[in-house]
């Protein structure tokens, strides 16, 4: 109910706004006064007088803006509004008003951010992939890995911090500040990609469960089977296909029947956590002095799958008999004891058994200190085994534990990451918290201070007390296909499984949760149109097509099948969105905007410039391709959003480092005029309104979108006429309307009008002050003054010489298109035609140019060029011709050059013909004028000077033609009809014979011009030609206009040019 301070509008708006003063008046009487029902109505109605006299001096402004105290009572009542529902404008609408009163927000620090960021970093990765890049990377690398991830994610933390302390944060996320922080190109490229990120990692949570299920759980409830060992790798992938899409469904029913329930369930998610989590340090702490009993067998040095046989050696004895054991049997022909049908390297070497957890005291951890990348079906093997090497039969593979991938530094660090997403937990639920701005810090930082700590240590623990290749083995076939953390944890193995099982299923739901509630906001902003379907939803505002959206992306992770396929996916998501949050808060830090004030004190901008490095490096770390396509998506998205998407004004960042770096190259094109080879016309076009503020010829808007091609300035002016206190609405509904036809022409510039009192004063300022700095018109574009002939007004002519005027002495250029409305519009295409350029005068070259630049747009480009020059009596045409050939091959201009000779100077008698009339209707009109003067003098008496301003067109002024008579002729004590009698005698005075002469042989040029330009350019689709100066003595204005009429008769389409005075183009490098 607010009314923006910088809108107060016209004074047509006050009504609405004194309506809801009005209102707020009303509601704080009523809730000040008359609710205590001893005070009576006289009261009340004393404590209104005595209210309205302290405040009598501000009656205008409570018109139109509430008192304070209603202010801060709404500002009061203010609640955090819920993920994705409505921005806080539309929150304090009447609507909101009459909803029941939410309940206010009461969580802490730790149950409100701390326990949920801990749920949401700890995942399914500690659980069953962080052994395996120790084992892989060594402690030294391993511990890398976590540092560069959690270093990240603290700056991350850092940033955000600083955000969500920056004013009330509405529960949104990382995308509500990002957008809001960014602008909605960022925010909605940003937030879907955290949306695909959180959907991906739902994914691989429930693709994390599926493999704990069936490799630890229940390894009988596998579908497909496979006789031969060697390819069971696609039977498991085929078996989480099919039960991960059931875990996706079942988990999507129960989001999709109540959210409640996901909620009281994630306490329980998050005990099992930290259950295991203990039971893993308990574990190494009790193998100091007693290491669980995991046997390994080892053939030579390589590892043996363990659960393939039962003894592990080559022989068994059964009473006195010695018989070959499981293990023989699968190395050689079953029942044969003879070697020679046997594996050569199982015959070279000897089996041995050691222990699979030596424990924190035995000293592994020097063994593990280092890496061991392995490729693709390589056999874990141990060094300080003996081993005679030997070719071993291809068939018996699938005895040893192998690679099941190739492995490097990098695709490990994409592996790693998403154990250190998920601190955006807290921003989430910053709707719930009962101080967000203390809470969402504090409770965010311990949370990665204590997941780092823990992924640090347990890198420590895992390298101190488990053997390397078991480290190395991903799933646990070397320990009879125990879950690797499992062996280690106390007081069983399965506390960890069922630990891990129940916290990823947990996270799974979270995630499945969260997205569609983040697609949802985006879509209610309204800044992707494809994606508005799914801002609907239930009635109780549960997100039922955004949840089913989600389903069907994780859907496709699902496919996938491979947690290590799918976690570097995410990565990139996660990182793309973090990098984003970092640039959001240096770019504000940086800008140093005036609502930059977070509470959260410890941040700076280069801890963010370091953060979005980091996450940038570790993008193309993990995998330098996903980068490039996870920008590329967020890059469409960005584009799309520019182009299509909904306008909106947040106040973010980027709108001010566009000011900045505006402001900044303003300064430095302050430095001079531009050089000769960067001189592009910067227009000014002078628009033309009627009566009902429309564009009058929006041809012209039409032609200067041609001749720029969205490059330079274009600023579009127009001119209101009256008083600007009274005029300010009718301004406003004028640039709306210009602004309007701006976009229809797809022209991409600025709308300038002015309010002034003579449309000839108006045109004139615009002249001067549009534009800023550099940035400044060079070109005038105006429209011709069409009916000039008919009117017995001359203001409109007169406007019109006055701009011509007025662009020579500021030394702008000037271009005029006549007969505008038959230029082509934007959709046209001449296929063919010509552009013909009639070069009288040199003008520093604005005639070569234009038609160039013309060229460039798509309707003008199959035009050929072709240009004419004049060529009199003492001119070589011949060498003409050559030189101006050779002119345009070095300006590099393709075009025909003819040279046109005029050599009949007589004059002949329709020239004299059409200069007496000339003269003749000037004589006519002016004594008209002066006759006519003094009724309207009169009818200027009774006008009302508080009638409605009426909308001037562009070339007439409204004001009284004043006498032109020079200073020196004028006696100031003359009456009206003295000063009329002397102009007339003034006129028929015989020095004006001169004159005439004058006008005759101007009139001559200009109709020997126009044949000659008739005869050669009739079929041309534009032509080009200077356009002659007016004359210097203002008694000659009319007949001026007159010459112009008769230079372009005959001709469909012609541009008057008139040069600014400096050189436009040159032949220079």
């Amino acid at each position: 109910m607010g009314i923006h301070p910088g809108r107060m509008g016209s004074q047509q708006r006050v009504p609405d706004c004194t309506r809801c003063t009005a209102m707020l008046t009303h509601s704080d009487s009523s809730s000040s006064g008359t609710q205590n029902t001893g005070d009576s109505p006289d009261s009340a109605s004393k404590k209104n007088d005595f209210y309205d006299r302290n405040l009598a001096l501000f009656e205008e402004e409570l018109d139109i803006r509430p008192k304070v105290s209603s202010l801060l009572s709404r500002l009061v009542n203010y609640t955090n509004i819920t993920q994705g529902a409505k921005e806080h404008e539309e929150e304090e609408s009447a609507e909101a008003s009459r909803r029941k009163t939410p309940k206010s927000p009461n969580m802490g620090t730790l149950m409100g951010v701390y326990l949920p960021c801990l749920q949401n970093i700890f995942g399914v990765i500690l659980f069953l992939r962080l052994t395996w890049i120790v084992g892989m990377a060594g402690i030294i690398q391993s511990l890398l890995i976590v540092l560069m991830c959690c270093s990240c994610t603290m700056l991350t933390a850092i940033s955000m911090s600083a955000i969500a302390t920056n004013g009330v944060v509405p529960a949104g996320g990382a995308y509500f500040m990002i957008s809001r922080s960014l602008g909605p190109e960022f925010g909605g490229a940003v937030g879907l990609c955290f949306y695909l990120g959180t959907t991906f990692a739902s994914a691989m949570y429930i693709l994390g469960a599926i493999e704990i299920f069936l490799k630890y759980l229940v390894p009988q409830a596998a579908i497909f089977h496979t006789a031969d060992s060697q390819s069971s790798d696609s039977a498991m992938l085929n078996n989480m296909r099919v039960y991960g899409s059931i875990c996706l469904s079942l988990m999507a029913v129960v989001v999709f029947v109540g959210v409640k329930y996901v909620n009281k369930l994630a306490s329980l998610f998050l005990a099992c956590v930290i259950i295991s989590i203990v039971s893993i340090y308990a574990g190494a702490i009790k193998s100091i002095s007693h290491p669980p009993e995991f046997p390994i067998c080892m053939l030579g040095n390589r590892t043996l799958v363990r659960d393939l046989f039962d003894v592990c050696a080559k022989t068994v004895v059964n009473g006195n008999i010695t018989e070959p054991s499981q293990l023989w049997e699968r190395f050689c022909v079953p029942g044969n004891m003879s070697s020679a049908q046997c594996d050569d390297y199982f015959i070279q070497n000897n089996v041995t058994e050691i222990q699979g957890i030596p424990g924190l005291s035995s000293g592994i951890i020097r063994d593990n200190m280092w890496g061991d990348y392995m490729m693709k079906g390589e056999i874990l093997d141990k060094a300080g085994l003996q081993s005679v090497d030997a070719h071993g039969a291809a068939e018996n593979l699938y005895m040893y534990v192998s690679a099941d991938i190739a492995t490097s530094f990098t695709l490990l660090v994409g592996i790693f990451f998403p154990s250190a997403t998920g601190i955006m937990a807290g921003s989430n639920r910053s709707g719930d918290l009962r101080d967000a701005q203390k809470s969402i810090p504090v409770g965010t930082i311990l949370a990665i201070t204590t997941t780092s700590l823990v992924y640090i240590s347990s890198v420590v623990l895992f390298g101190s007390c488990i053997e390397g290749v078991v480290l190395r083995d991903k799933f646990g076939d070397a320990v009879r296909k125990n879950l690797v953390v499992g062996t280690l944890s106390w007081p069983s193995p399965w506390v960890i499984v069922i630990g891990s099982f129940f916290s990823t299923v947990g996270a799974g739901l979270q995630s499945l949760t969260g997205a569609p509630r983040l697609l949802q906001a985006i879509a209610k902003d309204n800044i992707i149109p494809f994606l508005r379907v799914f801002g609907h939803g239930k009635t109780n505002g549960e997100p039922t097509w955004a949840l089913l959206l989600t389903a069907l992306i994780a859907e496709l992770g699902i496919l996938i099948a491979s947690l290590d396929m799918v976690a570097p996916i995410l990565s990139m998501f996660f990182l793309m969105c973090y990098l984003f949050v970092n640039l959001a808060c240096a770019v504000q830090t940086l800008l140093r905007t005036p609502n930059w004030r977070p509470r959260f004190r410890y941040y700076h901008w280069a801890l963010s410039f370091l953060g979005m490095s980091m996450c940038l490096a570790l993008m193309f770390i993990s995998s330098w391709y996903y980068a490039i396509v996870a920008m590329g998506i967020a890059g469409m998205i960005y584009k799309y959003i520019e182009y299509q998407g909904a306008e909106k004004e947040w106040g973010d960042g980027i709108r001010g480092l566009s000011l900045s770096a505006a402001r900044y190259a303003l300064l430095r094109l302050e430095v001079g005029p531009p050089h000769t080879k960067n001189w592009r016309p910067q227009l000014l076009v002078l628009l033309k309104l009627d009566e009902d503020l429309h564009v009058k010829y929006p041809r012209m808007l039409t032609f200067a979108s041609q001749l720029k091609a969205g490059k330079g300035l274009t600023i579009v002016g127009s001119v209101v006429q009256g008083n600007f206190l009274d005029s300010f609405g009718e301004l406003q509904a004028a640039e709306q309307a210009i602004k309007n036809m701006m976009e229809i022409e797809r022209v991409k510039g600025f709308c300038q009008v002015v309010v002034a009192a003579k449309v000839r004063e108006g045109i004139v300022h615009l002249i001067q002050s549009c534009g800023l700095g550099g940035m400044k018109h060079n070109t005038v574009v105006m429209g011709w003054p069409y009916g000039w002939r008919q009117s017995e007004d001359p203001r409109a002519w007169k406007t019109f010489i006055n701009t011509v005027r007025c662009t020579t002495a500021a030394h702008l250029a000037l271009m005029v298109p006549k007969n505008v409305s038959f230029y082509p519009s934007n959709h046209e295409r001449f296929t063919d035609g010509s552009i013909d350029v009639w070069w009288i005068v040199h003008d520093g070259g604005m005639l070569m140019l234009l038609p160039f630049l013309l060229k460039q747009h798509k309707v003008w480009r199959k035009c050929k060029m072709r240009i004419f020059t004049v060529a009199q009596m003492d001119d070589n045409s011949i060498q003409m011709k050559k030189d101006l050939a050779t002119f345009l091959y070095q300006l590099r201009i393709e075009a025909e050059v003819e040279v046109v000779e005029m050599h009949d100077s007589d004059i002949s008698a329709y020239t004299y013909e059409r200069t007496l009339m000339m003269e003749q209707r000037s004589q006519m009109l002016r004594q008209m004028r002066l006759s006519s003067a003094e009724r309207q003098r009169e009818a200027q008496l009774v006008k009302d000077r508080h009638s409605l301003v009426r909308m001037g067109s562009l070339y007439s002024d409204e004001e009284e033609e004043v006498v032109d008579i020079p200073p020196d002729k004028v006696h100031m004590t003359w009456t009206r009809e003295r000063c009329e009698a002397e102009r007339r005698n003034r006129n028929n005075a015989p020095e004006n014979f001169r004159e005439d002469q004058s006008n005759v042989r101007r009139m001559h040029t200009a109709v020997k011009l126009n044949e000659v330009i008739v005869n050669r350019s009739h079929d041309a689709r534009l032509v080009l030609l200077n356009m002659p100066g007016p004359p210097r003595n203002t008694d000659g204005d009319e007949n001026y206009m007159e010459f112009l009429e008769v230079l372009t008769e005959g001709l469909e389409r012609v541009l008057l040019v008139r040069g600014g005075g400096r050189e436009v183009i040159t032949i220079y490098s």
